[in-house]
């Protein structure tokens, strides 16, 4: 969430950048402005009026002590005559800062200066890309049919179970799944990240401190019973941990990784980029999360996208990283860089991570700051990644890799899966 003090500093400014973003309300910043002087002027008449009942207080006690009853009783009525007024002006505060809160809550993050122009994935910046797009021999398969041939996933039973969308991993499909999430975790862990196991549904406060809601709502699954949303990341859950959190510089930077399953409706996806593992409503990724003073986040940023292209490299993935332009970015980002792997049998790009810096805008919302060296409480900063999600990364691996004796592994991945290959 965006400060009050980052709109009154600069609002033209702020406007710009959300017209950046593409934002269709930049109005709402001039409407909470005034919101917010009405709040103040309703929170200092409601100061003064209580002020003016505790002199009066004070004067009727001194009244009585002197004995002058029938001035004391004068006071007492003048008192209770403010104290009336007192609840009224308490109730309008209360429903100002509701309404503030309410309109404050639907601006998104303000986009960093290093955000390109754009409105659409095709306006989106090539950084860089590596690796060696493979060529495939005639008749090579796209993944969904390699899945059927080697019988790694049953879409069918998945779908009679629980609905289009949740695949049921089997066999050496299902080890894999769990040989990437072994190694993303590896890696993770060895890089100082702190892994975390968390808990598949978080709570209304949980989703609204990270941006899912009010932004999101229609694309988390819901349990209104409980009042529950089964995560789209385990980014919401593994950042809330510090939710509400005072913390020091001797607890800084925080460095988290978690494997989670991952839950997203995914409404009004449609063609061909939903086929197979293409787009899918259950999945598995494994997230870093960082927490950092703000002098330091854009440095944190650099190196979390150095230890995803780490992890992409290391699976031999011909790779290409993005950075997003301002109408393709998330509520919640001020920058992102997205991770893509090519499809050799698809002919196609597949987004496999996205690293972001939300700057202070969760923290706002999560309430999280840190003492500075002055003992001065400030925001901190944000970054999440996904190291990595691992629909498309199995896409792209089996795609690529495959060969008329199998599906060929990465070196990397030899050990964990106790084979160099996928055979039938």
């Amino acid at each position: 969430m965006l400060t009050l003090q980052q709109l009154r500093q600069d609002s033209a400014k702020v406007k710009a950048q959300l017209a950046k973003k593409h934002f269709a309300r930049p109005e709402l910043v001039d409407l909470i402005i005034s919101l917010d002087d009405q709040r103040k002027k309703l929170q200092l008449d409601g100061d003064n009026l209580q002020a003016k009942i505790n002199t009066l207080s004070k004067e009727i006690g001194m009244l009585m002590g002197k004995g002058q009853r029938e001035e004391a009783e004068a006071r007492k009525q003048e008192v209770a005559s403010l104290k009336a007024s007192l609840q009224p002006l308490a109730d309008q505060l209360s429903a100002a800062e509701t309404q503030l809160h309410n309109e404050l809550v639907l601006l998104p993050n303000l986009p960093s200066e290093q955000v390109p122009d754009g409105r659409a994935a095709s306006d989106n910046v090539v950084v860089r890309e590596g690796g060696i797009k493979p060529v495939l021999a005639e008749g090579a398969q796209a993944h969904w049919d390699l899945i059927r041939s080697y019988d790694l996933v049953d879409f069918e039973a998945g779908a009679k179970i629980t609905g289009s969308g949740f695949p049921l991993y089997k066999g050496k499909g299902a080890k894999l799944q769990r040989a990437l999430i072994q190694y993303f975790l590896d890696v993770n862990t060895a890089a100082g990240y702190t892994e975390y196991l968390p808990p598949l549904m978080v709570n209304e406060a949980s989703a609204y401190a990270t941006g899912q809601l009010p932004d999101k709502e229609g694309q988390m699954y819901h349990m209104p019973l409980d009042n529950l949303y089964m995560i789209p990341t385990s980014e919401v859950p593994v950042t809330n941990i510090y939710r509400d959190q005072l913390l020091s510089l001797a607890d800084l930077p925080v460095k988290m990784t978690a494997f989670s399953a991952c839950f997203r409706r995914e409404a009004g996806s449609f063609g061909s980029d939903v086929r197979g593992l293409n787009r899918v409503h259950q999945f598995d990724k494994v997230e870093i999360v960082s927490i950092v003073t703000p002098e330091n986040s854009y440095a944190v940023l650099n190196e979390m996208v150095a230890h995803v292209e780490k992890l992409v490299t290391s699976l031999e993935l011909p790779y290409r990283i993005l950075r997003l332009c301002g109408g393709d970015m998330s509520f919640a980002s001020a920058l992102t860089y997205d991770f893509e792997v090519y499809s050799a049998a698809q002919q196609k790009w597949l987004e496999v991570s996205s690293v972001s810096n939300f700057e202070s805008f969760q923290a706002n919302r999560l309430k999280l700051r840190y003492k500075d060296e002055k003992g001065k409480s400030q925001l901190l900063h944000t970054l999440n990644g996904s190291s990595l999600a691992l629909p498309r990364i199995v896409a792209a691996l089996l795609e690529n890799n495959q060969t008329a004796e199998g599906i060929q592994l990465p070196q990397v991945l030899h050990a964990y899966m106790g084979m160099s290959a996928i055979t039938r």
